[in-house]
């Protein structure tokens, strides 16, 4: 059974106003927490599977119980769905119960997005599709930054390419995601209210049930100048860009 769900109640109203500040701070200095050995040796392990089934990337960032990772493998047979999760015990609802789990066309890796990111990009990932459902809103005005658009990760996300989607149930958390789009390409994205036939996660069905309007974002990154600008400054060779 199904929980109703009330809807996001923040003392926000709007795009937050230092959301711009964030994004061009972004754009000067590079982000440096380093990457965990554990994340490094799990991705290398993740590396050797791809080796061995060579199909087009579709990634499901924060998946959960993996239920939409599932409906999306079944929808693109001819992709590799790959499913990326912090929880191992979201994970073990689906009955995958070790760090790297494949199943046919679906593969799930239990991991934290920050250091996954940074770890795709390194190898050069180039995903089809990249989905970001109902991430968490974080929708205190004081925790802005927790939120993936206004996170320094954010250009990192951007820079794995791909038909990006990000459904949320808050209007200012799609504005502020399309607002970040747009910031690193003009135009870019496209934001939209949506209605559900079939529910790719368990999220989405209880929002769903309890009446909420639910928003997709969708951009195609295929093109982003200012993050090629912004990559080609964090060239081994070119000082220019700070850390952060």
């Amino acid at each position: 059974m199904l929980y109703r769900s009330r809807p996001v109640d923040s003392k926000q109203n709007g795009i937050h106003p230092n959301l711009e500040t964030l994004l061009h701070r972004h754009t000067q200095k590079a982000y440096r927490r380093p990457v965990s050995e554990s994340s490094r040796n799990l991705f290398t392990e993740v590396e050797a599977r791809l080796r061995e089934i060579k199909l087009p990337l579709i990634l499901d960032s924060g998946c959960g119980t993996a239920m939409s990772t599932i409906i999306l493998a079944e929808k693109h047979p001819r992709h590799l769905v790959v499913g990326v999760d912090k929880s191992a015990h979201r994970l073990a609802k689906s009955g995958f119960d070790a760090d790297i789990n494949i199943n046919g066309n679906c593969l799930l890796i239990r991991m934290n997005l920050i250091d996954f990111w940074r770890l795709a990009l390194e190898h050069k990932w180039q995903l089809a599709y990249h989905y970001l459902l109902y991430p968490n809103p974080w929708p205190k005005p004081a925790q802005l930054t927790r939120r993936w658009h206004a996170h320094p990760v954010f250009p990192y996300l951007l820079g794995l390419g791909g038909l990006l989607e990000m459904r949320c149930n808050w209007r200012d958390y799609a504005d502020e995601f399309q607002m970040a789009l747009n910031y690193w390409q003009p135009g870019c994205s496209v934001l939209e209210e949506f209605y559900v036939k079939q529910a790719l996660s368990l999220f989405e069905k209880k929002y769903t049930c309890s009446g909420h309007q639910l928003f997709r974002c969708r951009a195609d990154l295929a093109k982003l100048d200012k993050l090629n600008q912004f990559f080609g400054l964090l060239q081994p060779n070119n000082p220019g860009l700070l850390a952060e």
